[in-house]
């Protein structure tokens, strides 16, 4: 007997479950959104902004897919799910019934209360509907503020840069993102946004957002009273699961929608994934939430393994993330730590001219690879994926560096730069490569 798939949420693991659950299965599948129509890129939201992109370039599908493949497409707001009677209600009042129910809900800017935040000119910037208010937001304006450091916070900055936008970044940490990067390489990057012309203010925190009389904004007071002329204020500081919809039920939540390792919540029929899910019990060196693209889509890809009765654990493997800050390309494999433990040994090299840098680390006892950060130079993933599923030696990937670089043919390389920086620091495993 077919079985109704509902799945709310149309971003990357909304859509990757439907169409792997379309691969093995005829059941019938819906997905529902009120953010978009189609599926489309988010990480492609900053280029339709700064004109690279038209949002019809964002959608990795044709149109005509859906139909083919024989998934629904509606595009609705859901405001409640009886979770007694296996039924969604709409808000225009329309309803509709599933078997087995997908939670792909996402993400919601995070805010902590500032006065002034709910005036017009202060936004986040995670959905469609953020990048069509910053459409309007940002018409014939000269400044901006943008409150917390970090990737999203570095993505506005640009786009707003781009339209010749005078943008003031506040961070609240000693170095720019230095709660996720070691001080070296938060020091680094803090110095690039400076050159970028971008204002850039350290331990510095928002205290109130002041309105021009009309309900718009006019300016910050920063915690040490300075006031920050704007007309835009950016609310950058993190993202937290969109949980709200779960709220009135009796599926289990804590930060996010908790479930099991299979992405299961309390209710037997009903699952979660994505940036929404928290999962109870994660992987050594994972986090309980982790609200990144690829993570999104191996949960999409491990869910429809399980709805389609091979059951399939969420399993993300070795950790990475990549980024782009400006001009400097950033790549993270393995766990490299902003406060280094007493077990760990590090390298860092840093090329101040040609603005790269590369911090790895490794084992004190056993001189096993643990991680790498690298600002500047393009790596191969599956090199250090195979590398740290392996357990290799410290020595092993810094003499077999060569093999992991991604960069063009003509690009420069520091390979033997870094291999030499790393024997100079380390003189007595020289004798390991011996």
């Amino acid at each position: 007997m077919a079985k109704r798939i509902v799945i709310l949420g149309n971003g990357i693991s909304g859509i990757t479950a439907a169409r792997n659950i379309r691969k093995r299965s005829d059941d019938p599948i819906t997905v529902i959104s009120s953010e978009s129509r189609h599926f489309f890129s988010r990480t492609a939201l900053m280029y339709i902004y700064m004109g690279h992109m038209k949002y019809e370039h964002t959608k990795p599908y044709e149109d005509g897919f859906w139909k083919k493949n024989k998934i629904d497409l509606v595009y609705n707001h859901v405001q409640k799910i009886d979770t007694k009677i296996n039924s969604l209600e709409f808000s225009d009042g329309g309803s509709m019934e599933y078997d087995i129910l997908i939670l792909a809900l996402g993400s919601k800017t995070n805010s902590f209360n500032w006065p002034g935040e709910h005036l017009r000119g202060v936004q986040g910037l995670y959905s469609l509907q953020d990048l069509e208010l910053l459409e309007k937001n940002t018409k014939d304006i000269t400044k901006a503020v943008i409150i917390g450091g970090g990737l999203i916070g570095v993505e506005l900055a640009e786009m707003l840069w781009s339209r010749d936008i005078g943008v003031t970044l506040l961070a609240r940490e000693k170095y720019f993102w230095d709660n996720v990067l070691p001080h070296q390489e938060a020091k680094f990057i803090g110095q690039h946004i400076l050159e970028q012309g971008i204002d850039l203010r350290l331990n510095t925190q928002l205290k109130e957002i002041k309105d021009d009389g009309t309900g718009s904004v006019k300016s910050i007071i920063t915690q040490t009273g300075e006031e920050i002329e704007c007309q835009l204020v950016g609310l950058t500081a993190g993202v937290h699961p969109n949980i709200d919809l779960i709220k009135n039920t009796d599926i289990r939540t804590n930060r996010g929608i908790l479930v099991d390792n299979y992405l299961r919540t309390n209710i037997e029929n009903i699952y979660a994934i994505g940036d929404c899910a928290e999962i109870q019990n994660p992987l050594p060196h994972r986090k309980s939430i982790e609200p990144v693209w690829y993570t999104g889509r191996q949960m999409g890809e491990a869910v429809a393994n399980t709805i389609c009765n091979i059951p399939t654990p969420y399993d993300p493997g070795v950790w990475f993330n990549s980024a782009k800050f400006f001009e400097i390309e950033y790549q993270t494999y393995g766990n490299v730590p902003n406060q280094l433990p007493p077990e760990m040994e590090e390298f860092y090299w840093e090329n101040k001219k040609d603005e790269k840098c590369i911090h790895l680390v490794f084992e004190k006892e056993t001189h096993t690879f643990l991680g790498i950060n690298v600002f500047g130079i393009r790596l191969r993933h599956e090199i250090f994926d195979k590398w740290l599923v392996e357990k290799s030696s410290i020595t092993d990937v810094i003499d077999n560096l060569e093999a992991s670089n991604f960069d063009p043919e003509l690009f420069r390389r520091y390979e033997k730069d870094i291999r030499a920086a790393f024997y100079a620091q380390f003189p007595e495993l020289t004798l390991e490569v011996k």
